[in-house]
């Protein structure tokens, strides 16, 4: 049995994206197992994935060279790799893949396609054109050490009994998120022919759609309510899924449950959309040439005016959801 030590520690959405390139992988290379280190919150996205082991650490007990120094020999200690995959390449992984290097172990690393990514997003470029998908960019980082994946992008249910419709209308940056009243809006209208479940977590968000849950009949808000095995139960009995491009795209993807995105300052040219998930439910404003402005939605409007939020018209989320 070939052993994989692989990591990627944040975020959240981005560690769903390996869990179905995980799946296919392992199907078609029985004889792997892939150790995924990551961060004791995420155990939940791997459960049931056979020749997955989890291994939860919290990054704060492992601060500085050292600390990730004594990661990498607490790592090597318990699970001996033959290679090792690092599926993030920030800081701290470019450090633990050199602590690996010098122990004789054969490393290979995601390229994130930053240069390609940094035009992609360049204002002025008129020539905007689909980069490889994230989890294609996983499965090569497996196919460089010299195993075959093909992976199927298609969705595989995990519940034949599907009723309501989802809605998450949070996501970490402003770039990323429709303003709370053309969400609040398009929640009021589905509720008239659907029960809406509300997705969301924190403080903050929990108290807004609760808010919302009092206000609009046929809703139920499910935040700050379900640990992250329930949320995934409760995505996989939906009919579809309503979400920014946010983690929740992903949580659908995973449980096979279709997803009606919404993008803004973003755009799936970057490679985000969820595995599986159809373009032909993307919702966008597609005569914005400043799209996409970033990858993670996290810049300022260089128009001020914020055309990719304030032109989007609810309306095409609507005709999505029959």
């Amino acid at each position: 049995m070939t052993r994989i030590l692989a990591y990627r520690f944040s975020a959240f959405g981005d560690v769903a994206m390996t869990v179905p390139v995980f799946k296919e992988f392992l199907e078609q290379n029985p004889d792997v197992e892939i150790v995924m280190v990551s961060r004791k919150n995420f155990e939940a996205l791997f459960a049931g994935i056979p020749n997955v082991i989890f291994k939860g650490i919290n990054l704060d007990d492992y601060k500085g060279f050292f600390g990730l120094r004594r990661l990498s020999n607490e790592l090597i200690k318990e699970f001996n790799p033959h290679y090792v995959a690092n599926l993030h390449d920030v800081i701290r992984t470019k450090i633990l893949d050199r602590l690996y290097r010098r122990k004789g172990l054969k490393v290979f690393k995601i390229n994130k396609g930053k240069e390609e990514k940094e035009h992609l997003t360049d204002v002025w470029n008129l020539d905007k054109v689909q980069l490889k998908k994230t989890v294609e960019r996983y499965a090569d980082v497996f196919r460089e050490m010299g195993f075959k994946v093909e992976l199927s992008h298609q969705l595989r249910p995990i519940s034949n009994n599907k009723s309501g419709i989802g809605f998450a209308p949070f996501a970490q940056h402003k770039g990323k998120m429709l303003p709370l009243e053309k969400s609040f809006e398009l929640a009021r209208i589905l509720a008239q022919k659907h029960t809406i479940y509300f997705f969301g977590g924190g403080k903050k968000e929990t108290e807004t759609l609760e808010k919302w849950e009092s206000l609009i009949p046929n809703t139920k808000s499910l935040s700050g309510k379900l640990s992250l095995t329930e949320e995934l139960q409760k995505i996989s009995e939906l009919e579809a899924m309503i979400s920014m491009d946010s983690a929740n795209m992903h949580l659908a993807s995973l449980v096979g449950t279709r997803c009606v995105s919404i993008w803004c300052a973003t755009h799936p040219y970057a490679g985000f959309l969820g595995f599986g998930q159809k373009e032909e439910d993307v919702v966008q404003v597609k005569d914005l040439s400043c799209r996409p402005c970033s990858v993670f939605g996290d810049k300022e409007c260089y128009r001020g005016d914020w055309a990719c939020l304030e032109e989007f018209t609810i309306q095409k989320v609507i005709e999505k959801i029959r």
